[in-house]
């Protein structure tokens, strides 16, 4: 299916669809390679935002080095989006400020908006220059706030955690035999220290 779509742009040299290697089930993803950059570049411009089997199919350049997307550069957060705005509308306002690697209005399983999405651009003075304009701007029927995207410290959110997951244990323990054993667990461990 894939192949009919996008050989249409222009001749299609292979596509590979990301799969999990023990259940094949699709990540959802994959990577369409052409002959020449202008047919990609076709492909990018008439294709992106489409809908494949009732899905908004996002499409943007690969990027091998994950330098940019690791450091987070030029990547802004936007959120009180209406819950209209789709990954195109985002991609339409946002792209006067400059070159955009990726963008995503975040949503459920059936496409619902969560009210927020991520607009990564290819330099940090577009961002600047996104966040500056947009921000506080009405988009449909909301006032958006724009700002530049924060990456989660796991780490410091580590040192909170109070819950446990606990696998592997046979069968036909209950509650209270996970509950004693941890007390054992736990007295021996005092005893030792």
């Amino acid at each position: 299916m894939l192949y009919e779509i996008f050989n249409a742009v222009g001749p299609v040299a292979s596509i590979r669809v990301c799969r999990d290697a023990v259940t094949r089930k699709s990540f959802r993803y994959g990577y369409v390679n052409f002959h020449s950059v202008a047919d990609a570049e076709r492909a990018l411009d008439t294709l992106n935002y489409m809908s494949i089997r009732g899905r908004s199919c996002r499409i943007m350049w690969s990027q091998r080095d994950p330098t940019l997307r690791k450091t987070g550069a030029g990547n802004i957060y936007v959120s009180n989006l209406d819950k209209n705005i789709d990954n195109k509308a985002l991609y339409d306002t946002f792209s006067l400020f400059g070159n955009i690697l990726s963008c995503k209005v975040a949503s459920d399983p059936t496409g619902k908006s969560h009210g927020y999405g991520f607009v990564h651009y290819e330099s940090a003075d577009a961002a600047q220059q996104a966040i500056e304009r947009v921000n506080g701007m009405m988009i449909g029927e909301q006032q958006v706030k724009v700002c530049l995207f924060q990456k989660r410290d796991r780490e410091a959110e580590k040192e909170n955690y109070t819950n446990l997951y606990v696998k592997s244990f046979p069968s036909d323990w209950d509650e209270e035999k996970i509950k004693e054993t941890h007390r054992k667990t736990t007295l021996q461990q005092d005893q030792q220290a």
